[in-house]
């Protein structure tokens, strides 16, 4: 699917893999400039000798919002011009570190038709370099049908 290309509801199959947004490796670099627009000065984020001898963690740690972006950025791309990201849900479970590359996936695990568009539900997560999830979860994505309209923007949610 090209970026930006929305898919058509008829045309996603339960199963299907989203394609997987990569990022990284992660530097240090990038959590100071996620930092500052997030206006979150954790030390942990950037300052490793606090972040390891006060804290006790591994390293510096990837901002829990970044990986929030990362997983929204992985359903918007996807559900393209047309379509709407409409819930997104997970947990974190894991640290990401410095220096990781990693990678956002997602499938689609269930479909279902309302009136104007169709609804496809995504498992989803985040995976490191070691294939290790730290960030499993699910969302919602509003796809419109072949024959139809974009989704509506504003957004409003069907009655489920």
């Amino acid at each position: 699917m090209a970026l930006g290309k929305t898919p058509y509801f008829e045309d996603v199959a339960v199963g299907t893999a989203i394609t997987t947004l990569e990022k990284g490796p992660l530097t240090t670099a990038h959590l100071m400039r996620w930092s500052a627009a997030m206006e979150n000065w954790h030390k942990i984020h950037y300052d490793k000798p606090f972040a390891m001898e006060h804290d006790k963690l591994p390293g510096l740690l990837i901002n829990g919002s970044l990986k929030q972006q990362f997983v929204l950025q992985l359903l918007a791309d996807w559900a393209g011009s047309q379509g709407w990201v409409w819930k997104a849900s997970f947990q974190f479970r894991a640290m990401n570190l410095v220096e990781e590359t990693i990678r956002v996936w997602g499938r689609v695990i269930d479909k279902r038709e309302g009136p104007d568009f169709g609804l496809i539900d995504i498992e989803l997560g985040i995976i490191n370099d070691a294939d290790k999830e730290s960030t499993p979860g699910t969302a919602i994505v509003a796809l419109p049908f072949k024959n139809g309209q974009a989704v509506p923007y504003p957004f409003i949610p069907p009655k489920l």
